[in-house]
């Protein structure tokens, strides 16, 4: 976790150099301001993405049986994780503890318990400061074992895990020929006034 941190952090730098460069207003909480920023766009890719793949395609999985997730099982295995780190970031009990989200049946259960994850998540993201970030707060890892960590360590991990599971999920749709949300053609974008 503390190497996937600094990868982060480090990831932030030059934004930040180029921002300075450009005379551009630093925000008053760079950092939380950028997480938070990445985050959106990675639930959003996501969400697209699980809305995007057809419910007959939930169960495909390209690789050997039990080995490798079905689509359905990565959209619900995102869910879990939003839910078990917010909740930590958030200081609050897991509101799916118990609950297999990857054993969910149906695409609409799916992408109701990965909205609702999100849902959930995003306060945890929308109340962060570079100063709550920085608290260093206890959790119960996956394993059990305690830990003590940066609340923003905590969101990061988070965050580059969702992007991590947008890669798997972006393998799946390019299997079945369809399009990923950060592949889609942008709208043109108007010239700037002089």
């Amino acid at each position: 976790m503390k190497k996937s941190l600094v990868v982060l952090l480090l990831g932030f730098l030059p934004a930040v150099t180029a921002a300075a460069q450009t005379a551009q207003p630093i925000p008053a909480n760079p950092v939380s301001t950028w997480l938070r920023n990445g985050y959106t766009n990675s639930r959003n890719n996501i969400a697209r993405a699980a809305e995007k793949m057809p419910e007959e395609n939930y169960g495909m999985r390209p690789g050997p049986q039990e080995e490798v997730r079905t689509f359905g099982q990565q959209v619900g295995h995102v869910a879990r994780f939003n839910y078990l780190w917010c909740s930590q970031a958030k200081g609050e009990k897991n509101p799916s503890a118990g609950t297999d989200l990857e054993k969910l049946p149906t695409k609409a259960d799916l992408l109701k318990a990965l909205n609702d994850a999100f849902t959930y998540c995003d306060s945890a993201y929308a109340a962060l400061t570079d100063a709550s970030g920085a608290e260093v707060i206890d959790i119960t890892q996956e394993s059990g074992r305690q830990a003590r960590v940066p609340r923003m360590g905590l969101l990061m991990l988070n965050y580059g895990h969702n992007n991590e599971i947008y890669g798997n999920l972006v393998t799946y749709l390019r299997i079945k020929s369809i399009v990923p949300p950060s592949s889609e053609p942008r709208p043109q974008q108007p010239p700037p006034q002089k």
